[in-house]
């Protein structure tokens, strides 16, 4: 919220600087965000009066004029302004004076000149050439009672200061100034200046008939006619000001007195043209298929879930949030209805952003509004209109007030020796009432150390006994508080060895040549059904956006997005890994302060490979990353842990191409390559290999066992076997390594070479295989902590393994 100081100094004027006043408010609880000068430093301008204005002699754009800055003689002024005429008192820069700096950030002093051989002895200003405002169409016309020769610093107040406040959701009362005078008032102890509205006597009898159908949606409606009303003139330039430095431009005089009273006491309302007004005023909720033309010329479509204002013929208004264009005060209204209401926050909350807009009416609404001042709002806004916009003729008709429902005050008790604990200092029960007096909030006395407060209808946010301790706080100081040393001991948290960091595993995959994306956890339900065999995810109520409408199981759709985004701005290799939540439908998850009922949340990591995995170099011929890539990257990443991979199938992968990854028998996640099927859809040059893994696994990082150097060489021994192709590695090792699991021998089982027949040309002759077949050439390493090992020691280990593979994988032994 922003708003003048001098605004703020009307209704509460404590002796503290700008600075102070600002740290004072800060620190009970209304932030301020920024402080700003309304204008910035000049100096030598002040008021002049243009008594002479004729056309300059050889340019048809420029007028001569004589101006009186209450100096004796009249100045020679060339002016350009197309509004420069007799009468007028604008700004007058006299000679020595310095303007605010320009694009070069250099004061622009003021000199003696000539313009086209006529000698200008000044400069008549803009408002924009002073920085008040961004209005270059003419001078600055001030108002005639404005005495010449007066300091335009002092006539414009134009070293004042605009105030930023940040507040909170549960600060409504704030949204005034008004407000936060109230709460200055109670920081610093200054009286708090309440401006008396003394009720207006009817001069009519005339009233507008409004039935209120709905009191879930409004609990109290406040109404007053007013006829014969001038909406032609212009708003006051002290009204227009106000405004501006609240940063709400002008609009017409009607439309001004509003807006200026809803800053002034935070309470919205709204004026009606009567005259377009059919029969009377109903406020209900919207009906299914109505329509409505807002104030800012959107048409909107309304349901039961709106509250609206409708008159015998049409929907007028969105209840609380802003008016139709059909009842718009315009230069053509003589009569006029007045509207203040109580709208409940329930009622209005988040019904603006289903139109895609927000308005300061709905802003105070959905945060709560005094449901006790409608009355006195229409009272000030009656006084206004008829200062500004009243005529002799003009006629004020009885307020009419209905109270439907209203917000139930319940006490809340406040326990001073609770509250001295969780503040953390003493306190005194006479302390606390006087602190609470100060905020005009009445304590009551209804045990020994307890106190009850029923809160004013202003206060939304007094609910529980925490509430009025925050006050007591904020009140007394934080800054008052005492430094205490934490009961408590304080331990560092020790990292397990056993395990490593999130941060550790970026660092990994960074140093593998990654780079790390974040993503949305919401997804396209196509991707989910296609890449992840997600028939039923979890929908979003409120999506973002439509194609972002379910939550994602997976982050392998995600990494392709951003894969074909780089690809799109043509880049040639793609690494990149992301680590993420997933969400999954599980039955037996509860509800608690981490998670959801029925949902589980696991962390995922994933990556992808595309292109060349070294990149361009003169090393290498250039190559495509394939599924052994992201398998050594996988390995990489879990080491030392050793990964079993196995045969697979994915939704997202290439059906043979594709493998289940394993960690102590247990699935960790899979690697592969991308299915043809999405790469085609995707509309990709060649294949990626993706990989996602349950980021629990990759965080193990085992403790290191010393041991010492062999003392005894080892022993290696190669054999080959032939097998049918369906034969694979991985099983032929585990095969090898029961079989010696008992001798203790066995260090090492490594696959160094595969052969297969051509293609197409059966057995070969001498090769001893078959067609379908091929030779698998394994080399075992053998070694003993006590002794160099013998043939007789070999021989029988090796036969034993020859023997288990032959029996339990019918593979031979190659001659």
């Amino acid at each position: 919220m922003q708003f003048p100081e001098s605004w703020l100094r009307a209704f509460c004027d404590p002796a503290l600087t700008t600075a102070e006043l600002a740290n004072t408010l800060t620190m009970g609880g209304l932030e301020v965000e920024e402080l700003q000068p309304v204008a910035p430093p000049f100096s030598g301008v002040v008021v002049g009066e243009i008594k002479e204005a004729v056309q300059h002699p050889d340019a048809d754009r420029l007028r001569v004029c004589q101006v009186d800055v209450g100096q004796g003689a009249l100045l020679n002024i060339v002016c350009g302004a197309p509004n420069a005429r007799v009468g007028i008192k604008v700004p007058c820069a006299v000679v020595g004076a310095e303007l605010p700096p320009g694009e070069d950030g250099k004061p622009f002093k003021i000199k003696l000149g000539k313009l086209r051989g006529v000698e200008s002895q000044g400069m008549l200003c803009s408002a924009r050439e002073l920085k008040v405002n961004e209005d270059a169409a003419g001078l600055l016309e001030l108002p005639l009672d404005t005495p010449v020769g007066a300091d335009i610093r002092a006539v414009l107040d134009l070293d004042d200061t605009l105030l930023t406040l940040k507040l909170t959701p549960n600060l409504a009362h704030g949204l005034s100034v008004y407000g936060i005078a109230r709460e200055l008032s109670a920081l610093t102890g200054t009286p708090l200046k309440t401006p008396a509205d003394a009720a207006l006597a009817p001069t009519t009898d005339a009233r507008l008939p409004v039935t209120v159908e709905a009191a879930d949606l409004c609990g109290r409606f406040s109404g007053r006619v007013i006829r014969n009303v001038d909406t032609r003139v212009k708003s006051p330039a002290w009204l227009v000001d106000r405004l501006a430095r609240c940063g709400q431009r002008s609009v017409s005089p009607l439309v001004d007195i509003s807006n200026y009273v809803m800053f002034e006491y935070g309470q919205p309302s709204h004026i009606f043209d009567l005259g377009k007004i059919e029969g009377g005023l109903t406020v209900r909720w919207g009906r299914e298929g109505e329509q409505l033309k807002l104030l800012n010329g959107n048409t909107v479509s309304l349901d039961d879930k709106v509250g609206v204002i409708a008159d015998a013929a049409h929907v007028e208004s969105l209840a609380g949030i802003m008016g139709g264009d059909a009842t718009a005060v315009s230069d053509d209204t003589r009569h006029i209805y007045v509207e203040a209401a109580f709208w409940w926050p329930s009622a209005i909350q988040g019904r603006s952003r289903r139109f895609n807009f927000s308005t300061d009416a709905g802003h105070r609404f959905e945060r709560g509004v005094d449901p006790s001042r409608t009355v006195q709002i229409i009272e000030r806004i009656s006084q206004l209109v008829l200062d500004i916009c009243g005529t002799p003729e003009t006629e004020v008709g009885p307020i009419d007030d209905q109270t439907l429902a209203l917000p139930e005050a319940r006490p809340v008790q406040l326990r001073v020796a609770r509250a001295a604990k969780v503040i953390g200092m003493p306190l005194t029960q006479p302390q606390c009432v006087e602190v609470l007096a100060r905020l005009q909030l009445q304590a009551d006395a209804v045990a020994d150390g307890v106190l009850q407060v029923v809160p004013p209808p202003y206060r939304f946010d007094l609910q529980i006994e925490e509430d009025l301790i925050e006050e007591v706080a904020r009140l007394i100081g934080y800054d008052q508080l005492p430094t205490t040393a934490p009961l408590a001991p304080i331990t560092a948290r020790r990292q397990d060895e056993s395990g490593r960091s999130r941060f550790a595993v970026r660092r990994s995959l960074a140093a593998l040549g990654y780079q790390e994306t974040i993503n949305f956890s919401f997804v396209e339900e196509r991707w989910e059904r296609e890449l992840a065999g997600n028939a039923d995810p979890i929908r979003l109520l409120n999506p973002i956006a439509s194609p972002m409408s379910v939550m994602r199981s997976s982050l392998l759709g995600s990494l392709l997005q951003v894969l074909k985004f780089n690809l799109d701005r043509k880049a040639a290799r793609v690494r990149v890994f992301e680590i993420g939540r997933v969400f999954l439908r599980d039955a037996a998850v509860e509800t608690s302060d981490t998670t959801v009922k029925g949902i589980h949340q696991p962390m995922r990591v994933a990556g992808l490979i595309y292109g060349d995995p070294e990149g361009l170099s003169w090393t290498h011929k250039d190559r495509r990353a394939d599924f052994y890539d992201g398998k050594g990257d996988v390995e990489a990443l879990l080491a030392p842990l050793r990964p079993v991979f196995e045969a697979a199938e994915h939704p997202a992968m290439h059906p043979g191409r594709c493998a289940r990854v394993l960690l102590d028998g247990q699935a960790i996640g899979f690697v592969g390559e991308l299915h043809p099927r999405w790469r085609q859809q995707y509309d990709l040059p060649q294949a990626p290999v993706l990989f996602e893994l349950a980021l629990d696994a990759a965080l193990q990082r085992p403790v290191p066992v010393a041991q010492p150097v062999p003392r005894f060489q080892a022993v290696e021994r190669d054999i080959a076997f032939t097998a049918a192709e369906s034969v694979t590695f991985g099983a032929l090792e585990s095969v090898i390594r029961a079989a010696a699991a008992r001798s203790g021998l066995l260090r090492g089982v490594q696959l160094f070479d595969v052969y297969r027949p051509q293609a197409g040309k059966g057995a070969e002759a001498g090769t001893g295989l078959a067609s379908e077949h091929k030779s698998l050439a394994v080399r075992l390493t053998l070694a003993s902590e006590d002794t160099t090992l013998t043939d007789a020691q070999v021989e029988p280990l090796i036969a034993a393994v020859i023997e288990a593979a032959e029996s339990q994988l019918g593979v031979k032994l190659r001659a």
